[in-house]
């Protein structure tokens, strides 16, 4: 095979990887997107995906249910 021809090969091959991560990459995007858009506005997408790296130890999802008099101290 000649130079050339390995050139133009090695060319095809790298676009057609580029291409093929470019398409899933936005095919998971669109399809994250379209998953937070059916959730709802009560679903953020932080509470979905959430990163992990900048989670706190005691982070609760879900409501948080008020103690009644919160300078009451008889538990």
């Amino acid at each position: 095979m000649k130079t050339s021809t390995k050139i133009i090969v090695g060319f095809a091959a790298v676009a057609a990887t580029g291409t093929l991560i470019y398409l899933t990459r936005s095919y998971n995007t669109s399809r994250r997107l379209r998953h937070i858009s059916n959730e709802g506005y009560e679903t953020a997408h932080d509470i979905l995906y959430p990163t992990k790296y900048n989670r706190a130890k005691k982070l609760h999802y879900g409501p948080v249910l008020p103690l009644d008099d919160p300078f009451d101290n008889t538990y």
